[in-house]
């Protein structure tokens, strides 16, 4: 075989390796289907989004409805999806881990974690706000002047707080982490914290006659499903999909059914 032979089928077999490598990306998808169940990660202690309503042992709000709907497209049943429990602390190490495919719960999409994973389009905006009690007197964040904070570890109200008190030259507390929303909003009412401060959405969850959310906001927060870093096949199905529902509106349809909107 002369060397112009051989440059031709090594130039064949580089092209076929990498068309075939491109096949790895479309395992990512058959794998899901093969299995013939869609592993997603979600909230139970956000009502509206991910929720374990106690009257009827059922997990219900508009990431489940999304979840579902991700399985039927994905599937051809709305019923193929397996809940996984998940914390804003577990959620990235069990989407490493291989035990959940996608996470959808209230995942703020940031620059640090877009380095750790891949993102959807958004398909909910929000902003962190503050949750006191009536009594409390407490009306805006300047009067928060040596007042205690409570967030949930991991998530992003922690560092939020601490930039906007400076940025409004406030000196606030050291804020303290809490395990879950629960906990924190335990915390407020047992009076260990001075707010509970969080995403807009997921404070509207844990308002009651003693308490209530302050008008401002701050820091917004977009939502986008996250899949693993290398699995970019199943996260560019879910962004494209996530692009069709906004724009023939099954997006906004999911969001008022949880008395939500889209932006």
């Amino acid at each position: 075989m002369n060397r112009i032979m051989i440059f031709f089928v090594a130039l064949l077999l580089t092209l076929g390796f990498s068309v075939f490598g491109c096949g790895k990306d479309d395992s990512q998808l058959q794998k899901i289907r093969s299995k013939g169940v869609l592993r997603v990660g979600i909230k139970v202690d956000v009502p509206g989004f991910g929720y374990l309503n106690p009257d009827t042992n059922n997990i219900e709000g508009l990431e489940i409805d999304l979840a579902k709907f991700i399985a039927k497209e994905l599937l051809g049943n709305s019923e193929a999806v397996k809940l996984s429990s998940v914390t804003a602390q577990s959620r990235g190490p069990m989407l490493d881990n291989g035990e959940i495919d996608l996470v959808i719960a209230t995942f703020t999409i940031t620059e640090e974690r877009k380095k750790l994973f891949n993102f959807s389009e958004p398909y909910f905006y929000d902003e962190i706000g503050i949750l006191v009690r009536k009594s409390s007197g407490l009306n805006s964040i300047q009067d928060m002047n040596g007042k205690i904070f409570g967030v949930v570890t991991s998530g992003t109200a922690y560092n939020a707080i601490i930039a906007e008190s400076e940025k409004r030259n406030v000196k606030i507390g050291s804020p303290r982490s809490y395990a879950s929303y629960p906990e924190v909003k335990a915390a407020l009412i047992a009076g260990e914290i001075d707010a509970f401060t969080v995403d807009k959405s997921i404070l509207l969850g844990y308002v009651d006659d003693s308490t209530i959310i302050l008008e401002e906001g701050f820091n917004p927060q977009v939502y986008g499903i996250a899949t693993k870093l290398d699995n970019k096949e199943l996260s560019f199905f879910l962004d494209e999909l996530i692009k069709k529902i906004k724009k023939n509106g099954y997006l906004e349809e999911i969001l008022v059914r949880w008395g939500q909107k889209l932006s």
